[in-house]
C-alpha cells in the first residue's frame, strides 16, 4: 500500500470485487498483524474478515418528513428480541432480525408510533448482545443481516411515516473482538495503541477502551461513522450512548480533574457535521446528570445536542408507581417531574418509566417490580397504566420500550424476544396504550395542549395523593387539557379539585376504564363541570370522582 499524506494508505487492487473476503497485513518492528478495516461495512463476523461491499442505497424517501419534537413518540427497541422469527413466535434459538423488524413497522404505526430508537447494531462480539459493546462500528450486525437490510428498514419505516434514531457507543469501543486494540502493535503502559487513551483517561465501567479524542484521526473516525449512518442509510438521528463517559473520566458533574475536553468538543463537532449533513437531524445524550450544558447551542458552549434522556422524570416517577405504601408516596417529587426542563423548553428531555436500562441489569419492568411474579396483577395493571398517562401527558418527549404497551413482564435481556401473544392477552392495555398515544398527539382535534409545552401543576394534595395539572399550547377550547390523578388505593369520592374555565370538561380518557380491562372499577362520569371557585388559586371548581392509582383527561369542546 502507499503511504498518502495524513496517514492514509492505498492500493488499488482491480480484481476485488464484492463477496471478496479481506484483510490488512501491518507489519511493525519485524512483527505481522492482521486487521480487519477499520471502515468495514460487512464483516463475516465480528473475529472473521472484512468483505468488500457495493453501495447499497435506495435513497431518501418521498414526502416523508421526521415530526417535530412536540409531537415525537419514540418507540425503542433491540432488533435482536423484537420481531417474529420464521421458527414461532418464542423460539429462543436465534436472534431475531431486521427482515422480523421490518414486518412489525405496520404494528408500530396502528399503535401510533411516529419515531423509533434502535438499540445498537453495528457488529458486536458473539450471536447475543444489547450491541453496547461494538467491534466494528461501521459495519451492521451479522447476525441481523447485510447493510441494505438496514436501508431497507429505514425506506419501509418512512413509509409508515416512522422515523428511525439510531443508538450509537463512542464512550468505548469493545472490549471484545476488537481490532482496533493495538492496531499496529504499538501501545503504552499495555493498554489499546492508536485508537484508544493509553494512561488513566482509558478507563470506563466497560473496561480500558476508551477512545482517544484527542488524536484527530479518531475524531475523524467517530465524525465519519456518525455521517455514514445519517448519509448511507439515511437515518433521522443519533442517540448517543452514556456521554457523561465521554465528558468526563468518570462520567460526573463539576468534577474538573477528569473532564475531558477533547471529548466535549467532539460531541459539539459531530452535532454540527449531522445538522449540516441532514437538516433536522435529531441528536439525543443519553447522560442521567441532568446536565444542561449537553442541549446548549454549541455556540454558548453546549454539546449540541436536541434532547436528552430525563433522569430527573424517570427516577422519581418510578419510584412514587413502585412503592408500597401510599404513605411513602411523595406528590412533591412527582410534581417537580412534571415541572423540570433544560433552558425552559419541555422538548429538550426525552421522558419514559421504562427503557433497556430500567428493565435490566438487576432491574424489571413496572409492572414486574409493583407486583413480583405476577406481573398481570390488578394492582401491577392499574400502576403501569398511571405511569404511561404520565408519560404521554407530562411536557416532553414520551418514549416506551418494546412490549411495555402489552404489559410485557420480567426483566430485558438479549435471549429473550418479546412475547407477541400478550398483544391478544392484554388487548385492553394495549387499547389504553394507543388511546393516550392518540391524545398525545391530537388526533382527534381535542387535545391539542398536549403538544405544547404550556404546564401548571396547580393541586398537590400530599394527603390524599392527588395531583392535577393543566396542560396548553396557545389555550382555551379544544386546547386545554387537564390532567388529574389519583396515586392512592382508595377510590376518590366527590372530591373537589380546580379547573382552568368554566362550563362543561369532557372526559377524553380514564385509566379505570373498563375498556382497558375487566377487572376496573370504571368509576367516574363521562362529563365535569366547572363553576366559579377559587380553589387551588385558578378559576373554576368542580367535583370528581376516580378510581384507585388512576389518571382522567379532560378537555372542552368537541
Amino acid at each position: 500500500m502507499e503511504r498518502k499524506t495524513g496517514g492514509t494508505w492505498v492500493s488499488d487492487i482491480p480484481e476485488a470485487t464484492p463477496g471478496d473476503e479481506y484483510k490488512y497485513l501491518i507489519i511493525n518492528s519485524g512483527k505481522e498483524y492482521l486487521r480487519n478495516d477499520p471502515y468495514a461495512r460487512r464483516v463475516t463476523r465480528s473475529g472473521g474478515s472484512t468483505v468488500i461491499t457495493k453501495p447499497f442505497v435506495l435513497g431518501p424517501s418521498e414526502h416523508f418528513e421526521p415530526p417535530p419534537r412536540n409531537e415525537m413518540v419514540i418507540y425503542e427497541l433491540h432488533i435482536g428480541t423484537f420481531g417474529i422469527n420464521g421458527n414461532g413466535e418464542n423460539d429462543e434459538a436465534s436472534p431475531r432480525t431486521l427482515r422480523n423488524a421490518i414486518e412489525r413497522l405496520s404494528y408500530l404505526k396502528d399503535l401510533g408510533i411516529n419515531a423509533v430508537e434502535i438499540m445498537p447494531l453495528a457488529e458486536f462480539s458473539g450471536d447475543y448482545s444489547w450491541g453496547y459493546n461494538p467491534s466494528q462500528i461501521f459495519a451492521v450486525e451479522s447476525d441481523y443481516g447485510l447493510p441494505q437490510k438496514f436501508s431497507e428498514f429505514v425506506w419501509e419505516a418512512h413509509r409508515n411515516g416512522i422515523a428511525v434514531i439510531l443508538d450509537v457507543v463512542y464512550n468505548h469501543f469493545g472490549p471484545d473482538d476488537l481490532d482496533l486494540w493495538q492496531f499496529d502493535g504499538w501501545s503504552e503502559n499495555d493498554l489499546g495503541g492508536i485508537y484508544f487513551y493509553n494512561d488513566g483517561r482509558a478507563k470506563t465501567p466497560w473496561g480500558e477502551s476508551r477512545p482517544d479524542y484527542g488524536r484527530q484521526e479518531v475524531r475523524e473516525y467517530i465524525k465519519d461513522n456518525a455521517l455514514m449512518w445519517i448519509k448511507e442509510f439515511d437515518i433521522d438521528g443519533l442517540r448517543w450512548d452514556m456521554t457523561a463517559y465521554i465528558r468526563n473520566v468518570h462520567g460526573r458533574n463539576e468534577n474538573p480533574g477528569y473532564d475531558l475536553p477533547d471529548g466535549w468538543s467532539l460531541m459539539q463537532r459531530v452535532n454540527k457535521a449531522v445538522r449540516k449533513a441532514k437538516p433536522g437531524a435529531f441528536s439525543i445524550a443519553e447522560d442521567l446528570r441532568n446536565n444542561p450544558w449537553l442541549t446548549k447551542p454549541e455556540k454558548e458552549g453546549g454539546a449540541g445536542f436536541n434532547a436528552q434522556w430525563a433522569a430527573s422524570f424517570v427516577h422519581p416517577v418510578r419510584k412514587n408507581l413502585t412503592e408500597y405504601s401510599d404513605e411513602k408516596r411523595d406528590m412533591n417529587a412527582v410534581r417537580n417531574a412534571i415541572l423540570h426542563r433544560y433552558h425552559g423548553n419541555a422538548f429538550e428531555r426525552v421522558i419514559y418509566t421504562e427503557s433497556h436500562d430500567e428493565v435490566a441489569n438487576g432491574k424489571v419492568r413496572v409492572p414486574e417490580e409493583v407486583d413480583p411474579g405476577s406481573a398481570s396483577s390488578y394492582m401491577a395493571k392499574k400502576k403501569s397504566a398511571l405511569g404511561a398517562v404520565l408519560v404521554f401527558t407530562t411536557p416532553g418527549i414520551p418514549m416506551i420500550f418494546q412490549g411495555q404497551e402489552f404489559l410485557e413482564d420480567d426483566w430485558f435481556h438479549d435471549q429473550d424476544p418479546i412475547d407477541w401473544s400478550k398483544m391478544k392477552r392484554f388487548a385492553g392495555i394495549l387499547q389504553l396504550y394507543k388511546d393516550l398515544i392518540a391524545l398525545r398527539l391530537n388526533r382527534h382535534g381535542t387535545t391539542k395542549g398536549l403538544t405544547g409545552d404550556g404546564v401548571d401543576v396547580y393541586h398537590t394534595d400530599n394527603t390524599q395523593k392527588v395531583i392535577a395539572f393543566h396542560r396548553w399550547f396557545s389555550g382555551g377550547v379544544n386546547d386545554s387539557v387537564v390532567i388529574i390523578t389519583n396515586f392512592s388505593a382508595r377510590t376518590l369520592e366527590n372530591y373537589t379539585v380546580g379547573l382552568p374555565a368554566n362550563g362543561e370538561w369532557k372526559v377524553r380518557f380514564n385509566s379505570d376504564s373498563i375498556l382497558y380491562d375487566e377487572e376496573f372499577g370504571n368509576t367516574g362520569a363521562a362529563v365535569l363541570h366547572g363553576k366559579a371557585g377559587n380553589i387551588s388559586g385558578i378559576f373554576a371548581e368542580t367535583v370528581v370522582s376516580i378510581g384507585p392509582y388512576s389518571a382522567i383527561v379532560l378537555s372542552q369542546g368537541d
